[in-house]
């Protein structure tokens, strides 16, 4: 799995092995993999968003270059409990106006969070602010420059570089708007999560070995960049 996946850590590897069913530590898997050491974030401001998390989503924005040197930019809803996309969506403008419309688009009837984060950005101005107060929802602005503040979204735009847009040249608009909905069921169905347990969002289910001469195979995802794995029985 780390030779198909180099970019994996050993929470990664981990999570894979436990839902094919084999019981390893996760401390035997990290032995061969580098350990990265990172500066904690505030003790106060994570307990905060771990007490709300069943009640919060977080949003922003990250930008893309293509081909012909355009700037195009991903907005990213993401709900806090399962880890959840709630969408993604691009655009060659990023104003307040439209900003305000996928926000809302976000929570359906009456899935709106307690609260959503995002940063700063006057991006996020009076439209998106009356709309979601609208809805009931409380917005809570990071501080300046501290992105370590808007944690998880921040974690899956990373992942979304590293695993996908770092690994293609992005032709156009139309092309950028298929890898993400592709990445998404990705990220929803196969890849676990070191903060769910090694889960999913939408709870991948362990495949039990059907007998002894099955084997692991790959399954290639987001064209051979990422697998998951099951038990295939021998031929």
């Amino acid at each position: 799995m780390a030779e198909a996946d180099p970019l994996w850590g050993a929470p990664h590897i981990h999570g894979e092995l436990l839902k094919l069913g084999i019981e390893i530590s996760e401390r035997t898997v990290s032995n061969l993999m580098p350990r990265r050491t990172r500066r904690p974030p505030s003790q106060n401001w994570m307990t905060f968003i771990r007490d709300l998390m069943d009640s919060t989503a977080a949003v922003d924005f990250f930008a893309v270059v293509t081909a012909t040197f355009s700037i195009l930019y991903v907005f990213v809803v993401l709900s806090h409990d399962r880890r959840r996309m709630l969408h993604l969506n691009v655009t060659t403008n990023p104003t307040a106006e439209w900003t305000g419309i996928p926000v809302v688009q976000a929570f359906p009837w009456d899935t709106a969070p307690r609260y959503v984060l995002h940063d700063r950005n006057s991006i996020y101005g009076d439209v998106s602010r009356k709309r979601l107060k609208g809805t009931g929802v409380r917005e809570v602005l990071i501080s300046p420059r501290s992105p370590w503040q808007n944690p998880f979204v921040q974690r899956l735009v990373g992942s979304l570089r590293r695993e996908r847009l770092d690994h293609m040249i992005i032709l156009s608009e139309d092309h950028l708007r298929r890898i993400p909905r592709e990445y998404t069921n990705h990220y929803h169905h196969d890849r676990t999560h070191y903060s769910l347990e090694k889960d999913t969002p939408f709870c991948r289910l362990v495949d039990p070995k059907p007998s002894d001469d099955a084997r692991i195979v790959a399954l290639p995802r987001l064209g051979g960049f990422d697998h998951p794995y099951e038990w295939r029985d021998a031929a």
